[in-house]
């Protein structure tokens, strides 16, 4: 994610006027938090812990990042189509204003909307090692597309040392904005399957077509990552069409309150995960990992329903994964604050290996 777009929710309430709490610096042992095993600094987690850790203050850019001679460098492809061309989120919607809170409810917000078009853009890695009519394992990023070259040199390091399959990466940008009343907002927070659902029918098979590359359609070779909104859909993907999904990597996770419009079914949006939902619902096949930075984002809007603290949701996800026997693995990492490319510039190869750790074992 460009550090523009990291930012979007705080520069969109900024323009609006609306004021909110400066992000405070958490600790790891504070009251609440779940137990953490603290790294010395440098250290990575091992890849078959499912546990909680703390990296930082201090990152060192890890060494997958850079070109090694020799390594074969996959290619990146880019295209692009309108959304009216496609059958769901046809129009978009934006608004001009940030919403007002609802006086009825204050688990949401009154929101005007406008209809809108837009264009979707793709940004599309496939390694070296892709065999043309074999069907590839992926894994679908969100607010690209800019991923698709951002991580080349990382996913081409990363499968050449063989720490991953081949997989073909698909970076897809949102339909705009951001929260409640934008296009990303509708797309990103909502709790419903839609949003993959879109993905595979208006975006994979053009991936398929443009890119000359057959996807799998086994739900194990299928990850969804994201930051932010971004993180939560991952997640959301996941849950709502877990016959799609079985693997989540999520950054600065929003499992919070930004569902919009408000549904019944679901009141506290993403918050219900660590609520309700995973608590309460029947365990499902999905690997997660989860990052969250000490100076992450802290009640940024005008809504108080308690709802909007991304540390604490975060701390939540990990106690309830850790209690209903999920394989996960979360990152608290100090000095780092929300989207925190320092922080991902260290643990990011590794976060995608833990991921895909297991994929091919049982076939």
């Amino acid at each position: 994610m460009t550090k523009t777009t990291s930012y979007a929710l705080c520069s969109v309430l900024l323009f609006a006027g609306v004021s909110f709490a400066q992000p405070k610096v958490r600790k790891y042992d504070d009251k609440g938090a779940p137990p953490f095993k603290v790294l010395k600094e440098g250290e990575l987690p091992p890849l078959d812990a499912y546990d909680n850790f703390v990296i930082g203050p201090n990152y060192t850019p890890a060494p997958e990042r850079k070109k090694v001679d020799g390594v074969p460098e996959g290619k990146v492809q880019q295209f692009e189509f309108e959304s009216k061309e496609t059958k769901l989120f046809n129009p978009g919607i934006a608004r001009k204003v940030f919403g007002k809170p609802d006086p009825n409810n204050p688990k949401t917000l009154i929101v005007e909307t406008h209809t809108i078009d837009y264009k979707r853009r793709v940004g599309v890695y496939i390694p070296a090692q892709y065999k043309e009519g074999t069907e590839a394992p992926f894994m679908v990023v969100h607010d690209g597309p800019g991923h698709a070259n951002g991580y080349k040199t990382m996913l081409d390091n990363l499968i050449a040392q063989k720490r991953i399959p081949p997989i073909v990466l698909i970076s897809i940008s949102n339909g705009g904005g951001d929260a409640q009343g934008h296009e990303r907002g509708k797309e990103y927070d909502n709790m419903n399957g839609d949003y993959a659902t879109y993905i595979e029918d208006e975006v994979l098979p053009r991936v398929e077509k443009t890119c000359k590359v057959k996807l799998t359609k086994d739900p194990d070779g299928r990850a969804a990552m994201g930051c932010s909104s971004g993180g939560s859909c991952a997640l959301i993907m996941a849950w709502f069409r877990n016959d799609l999904y079985h693997r989540v990597l999520t950054t600065s996770g929003t499992f919070v309150n930004q569902a919009w419009p408000y549904k019944e079914e679901f009141p506290d949006g993403a918050w219900g995960f660590h609520e309700t939902l995973i608590p309460k619902e029947p365990k499902k096949s999905i690997r997660l990992f989860i990052q969250v930075g000490d100076r992450d984002l802290y009640n940024p809007n005008v809504m108080r329903d308690n709802m909007h603290d991304w540390v604490e949701a975060n701390h939540r996800m990990a106690k309830v994964l850790k209690a209903k026997g999920y394989e996960y693995q979360y990152l608290f990492c100090q000095n780092s604050g929300h989207c925190d490319g320092k922080a991902q510039g260290q643990f990011l190869p590794h976060a995608i290996e833990w991921t895909w750790k297991g994929y091919g074992a049982k076939k």
